[in-house]
């Protein structure tokens, strides 16, 4: 691994350490964690007293096409339809170290779009 990637990632995982340790989803409020690969994408909703996840939404094993950007907006509508089942109206953002740019701002404005709150 060269040393820039691994300066990256390391900076990354400081970051993520640094979110998590102010933040905590609870059974009113839970934490929406998104996860962003370079194929797919992933949201949950983790009621951290509990210790259990609420809902999820996935690219994987569906048969999702466009751009990054469009499945993060297809993912957020999900999560927010599927929270709304759930009776969840409100929850705790959770960007998992991420720059809140791009991909993960298109989750989080078409989830905003659905009607959740954070």
């Amino acid at each position: 691994m060269s040393n820039t990637l691994a300066k990256k990632l390391l900076g990354r995982s400081l970051r993520k350490a640094r979110v998590r340790s102010k933040i905590s989803g609870t059974a009113e409020r839970p934490r929406l964690t998104v996860t962003i690969s370079n194929l797919h994408v992933s949201a949950q909703l983790i009621d951290d007293v509990a210790k259990s996840t609420i809902v999820s939404a996935t690219t994987v094993g569906a048969k999702a096409t466009g751009t990054m950007t469009e499945k993060c907006a297809t993912i957020g509508v999900d999560i927010a339809k599927k929270a709304k089942k759930a009776k969840v109206t409100a929850v705790v953002f959770d960007r998992n170290g991420r720059q809140y740019a791009g991909r993960l701002k298109a989750l989080a404005d078409a989830a905003r779009k659905e009607g959740l709150e954070f």
